[in-house]
């Protein structure tokens, strides 16, 4: 049986909780959206992921108060470059939802979300040690998994095969 297609008209998703919630609350935020077998991904602007992230946190109707996970995809040689992932997941609705923010190679900077999510301090390090995306307002930013002195960042897609020597 083949797959549905997937959905990426923001007008054909905007009954969607989520997404009308993060459209109520400021519309320009709200990059696209994309409803893919049976799950929905919101692109939010860079400078508005903080506040996204508390808005469906705090929301008495959506109640996403569940971390799963941050991660992020270099697909270099396109451009934006990086797509930091932020999964999250309401367990009184046991509903999910990904918000997911591009940036450029020339400037991986993000705000942190580690105000809204203290679970975020691990992942967003993981995500700065892998892929040399810069979270500001992290209060402890630093290598999780490689040791201090590794030049750059294995998991970046021009990163080479067998390290810099």
């Amino acid at each position: 049986m083949p797959l549905a297609a997937a959905i990426t008209d923001v007008e054909q998703l905007k009954d969607r909780p989520e997404l009308a919630r993060l459209l109520a609350w400021r519309a320009v935020a709200v990059e696209g959206a994309k409803f893919d077998r049976g799950e929905l991904s919101v692109y939010i602007a860079r400078n508005a992921v903080r506040e996204a992230c508390a808005i469906l946190r705090d929301d008495p109707e959506l109640k996403f108060n569940f971390l799963s996970d941050v991660t992020c995809v270099d697909w270099y040689p396109s451009a934006p470059r990086f797509e930091v992932v932020y999964h999250l997941f309401s367990l009184p609705r046991i509903a999910r939802v990904r918000l997911k923010v591009k940036l450029g190679g020339d400037d991986p900077t993000l705000e942190s979300i580690t105000s809204v999510w203290p679970a975020a301090n691990f992942f967003e390090r993981e995500v700065f040690d892998l892929f040399g995306i810069r979270f500001e307002g992290h209060p402890y930013l630093r290598r999780i998994m490689m040791p201090e002195q590794w030049e750059g960042h294995p998991l970046r897609k021009d990163y080479p095969v067998e390290g810099y020597r």
